[in-house]
């Protein structure tokens, strides 16, 4: 059995890979004690010790749960993923996965290369039964903070079984986080009709609609935005790119809004709404979000999370486990492999 972290008044213990990301440690490290303030929690920093230590310097720590825990360098997003856990053995995202597998930590959050946090995530704490690959799912967008996204970019190519996992973890995901009673379940495709999409999307589409779980059909990207469903299954190739899409076009309107309004408005009021217009077009806080899938909680974020998302991150993470969500998704899989939906 897994435990439950977060319960009973116990500090949850959170491994952080203070070297991930495009600003770490420095911005790791911050985000990290900056969420000691909202939560009881218990700090592995892991990662080269002289570096890490030289950060938590800047910061007072007395009486604080703050321990380093040495690493080796970092596998980098130019490195293939499992060449780089070969080559590096004791890079600082295997370190702190085996702090998960040994059981000295409840957390994982980690805002370096996607690929390989998902490999070591794999390799060392394994598939949940019945699951072919992990996912990366959560809320997509600050202006629809209750629409989940699977998957945002971990898997490219996939069969309509994973299809149908996705749709189900992302349907404990916003049962058990977001309190959504029977989430609506949507295949994201280029119409509503059931004739519509490509052969990936009329395979799944049968298969989600002989599960249990809840679901309405198509759905399109509009419907982001329609409160229509709950959760929108794409493959990682779409996903990614609807993401990077609305990065990119919050910036854009980010910076032409303040372009248009130069002058106009207070340079403080001014930054405000350039800030509140990103925040609506991009994910909330973390720019990432938990990896479904694996058998211990698992928290992906964004290469460029500062120290916020880190902090948001953890926070996403600490409430995760605290309700026990590796466990329910693990028995909904349990639910489908049962009824014979992941089947290929």
């Amino acid at each position: 059995m897994f435990k439950d972290p977060g319960r009973g008044g116990a500090p949850v213990r959170v491994a952080v890979d203070t070297m991930g990301g495009d600003f770490g440690p420095p911005e790791t490290v911050k985000g990290a004690l900056q969420a000691m303030d909202a939560h009881n929690i218990e700090l592995l920093l892991v990662g080269d010790r002289e570096v890490v230590e030289a950060e938590l310097a800047h910061y007072d720590i007395k009486g604080k749960s703050v321990q380093v825990v040495a690493s080796e360098g970092k596998i980098g997003d130019d490195e293939h993923p499992i060449e780089g856990l070969r080559r590096k053995p004791k890079s600082s995202i295997l370190v702190a996965t085996k702090l998960m597998k040994t059981g000295d930590a409840d957390l994982l959050v980690s805002m370096g290369s996607t690929g390989a946090s998902m490999a070591s995530s794999v390799f060392i704490l394994g598939l949940m039964e019945g699951l072919e690959r992990p996912c990366i799912g959560g809320p997509f967008l600050g202006v629809a903070p209750r629409t989940v996204l699977v998957d945002m970019g971990s898997n490219i190519d996939c069969r309509p079984s994973l299809m149908v996992s996705f749709g189900a973890l992302g349907s404990v995901f916003s049962h058990e986080y977001l309190g959504i009673e029977n989430p609506r379940v949507g295949l994201l495709s280029v119409g509503s009709e059931a004739a519509k999409g490509n052969r990936q999307v009329h395979e799944s589409y049968q298969l989600l609609e002989e599960s249990h779980l809840n679901f309405i059909g198509n759905v399109e990207g509009m419907d982001f935005f329609t409160d229509r469903v709950d959760v929108i299954v794409c493959d990682g190739f779409v996903g990614n790119i609807i993401m990077k899409f609305t990065e990119g076009l919050g910036t854009a309107l980010s910076r032409y809004v303040e372009q248009r309004l130069a002058g106009h408005l207070p340079v403080d009021e001014l930054g405000k709404v350039s800030d509140d217009l990103w925040q609506t077009t991009n994910m909330p806080r973390t720019m990432g979000g938990p990896l479904f899938g694996v058998n211990g909680m698992v928290m992906i974020g964004h290469g460029s999370c500062r120290a916020s998302g880190i902090a948001g991150a953890i926070d996403t993470g600490v409430r995760c486990a605290g309700i026990g969500m590796v466990d329910s998704m693990r028995q909904e899989l349990a639910r489908l492999s049962s009824a014979g939906a992941l089947k290929s």
